[in-house]
């Protein structure tokens, strides 16, 4: 497996993934819901073998097209499938990370999903779970002047602001644990990702935000702190089988 310099790659999701791909050198990843393959084809790159799992055909096209272009395509098999069915998509025990990014809000039954994440993970398997952050949606909805919604997002169990809210679910750190748990995971870490960037007025947000150094620093110390990591844009939880 390639080496990836953490300094080379100011996503602190990638860091994440590199360091838990980099566990198990040429290791086999489920990426859940992972679509055209924006993670999937970096860690087929490292090495990895990598199952993509999504119930979008078109989303499929684009990966596997993708895959050839990045000469990776013998790594890398896409399989229509349902999130909240994929032990029916996927061998059980066979995963050493599984990726489940922003799925969870949109699924009608996050607890299955969780589950099958759970049972398709070796005993040593992590997986890295990334969902939208409630706080964070209240917050934003706040500072646009949608103080209604913003009380809505709060006061919801679900952290929706009503019918026309394109997201089932929305989470903080108690919500997310205990899904995980219920689901058969502990939780390893949890990081909070984009906690001012989101916040930023858009007259004075650097092009690319994440990638601007002084502000991905700042990120990077505030995600440590667990009171600040409530508001953050996105929850990114490392988790592994309650019973490994």
């Amino acid at each position: 497996m390639n080496a990836v310099s953490r300094t080379a790659t100011p996503d602190p999701v990638e860091h994440a993934l590199v360091a838990l791909a980099g566990r198990v050198p040429s290791g086999v990843v489920i990426d859940v819901g992972g679509g055209s393959g924006t993670r999937a084809v970096p860690l087929a790159r490292m090495g990895c073998t990598v199952l993509v799992v999504d119930s979008s055909i078109d989303a499929l096209a684009i990966l596997r097209r993708r895959a050839v272009d990045a000469g990776v395509a013998d790594r890398i098999t896409a399989i229509q499938g349902d999130a909240v069915a994929l032990s029916r998509a996927v061998p059980a025990g066979q995963a050493d990370l599984v990726l489940c990014h922003h799925l969870l809000e949109t699924v009608e039954d996050p607890a299955a999903a969780v589950a099958g994440i759970a049972g398709a993970l070796k005993p040593d398997g992590r997986a890295s779970i990334l969902v939208a952050g409630r706080f964070a949606a209240v917050l934003s909805q706040a500072v646009a002047g949608r103080f209604g919604d913003a009380a809505a997002i709060l006061a919801d169990p679900d952290g929706r602001f009503g019918p026309l809210d394109p997201l089932r679910r929305r989470f903080d750190v108690a919500s997310l644990r205990t899904l995980l748990a219920r689901g058969g995971l502990a939780v390893e870490s949890m990081a909070g990702i984009g906690i001012v960037s989101g916040l930023i007025p858009g007259g004075v947000r650097p092009s690319n935000q994440l990638h601007e150094p002084r502000l991905a620093g700042l990120e990077e110390a505030l995600s440590a702190h667990d009171e600040l990591r409530e508001i953050a844009a996105d929850l990114h939880a490392v988790a592994f089988p309650a019973g490994g």
